[in-house]
């Protein structure tokens, strides 16, 4: 697989876990309809299902994965809670990114 389809690939399994988590979090902290849990279902069903789709080792998947959540959840924060992220997020987001390109990357004998 690709990294381009990865990394996209692993962007929508993101906002598929953080929208199945927003979602309850709205009902049960907000005070909104019971109604989101079902979206949040659904969204958390499309999480699972998305994370089938790699053809690599499910822990190297995992883990590599684990990179791209905290950076589209950073985003998240961003565009959807209005809070920006401090510089010391933005390069948290490195870091966690260069240990995903360390755990994709790495030459497999």
């Amino acid at each position: 697989m690709d990294l381009a389809r990865t990394l996209g690939l692993f962007t929508l399994t993101a906002l598929a876990e953080i929208v199945g988590c927003y979602l309850p979090w709205l009902w049960l902290r907000q005070g909104r309809s019971a109604w989101l849990l079902l979206p949040a279902a659904l969204s958390l069903a499309l999480f699972v299902w998305l994370l089938t789709l790699h053809p690599t080792a499910a822990g190297r998947v995992y883990a590599a994965y684990g990179g791209v959540y905290v950076a589209v959840a950073l985003v998240w924060l961003w565009l959807v809670d209005g809070v920006r992220p401090l510089l010391t997020d933005w390069l948290g987001i490195a870091v966690c990114l260069l240990g995903m390109g360390i755990i994709l990357l790495a030459p497999r004998s």
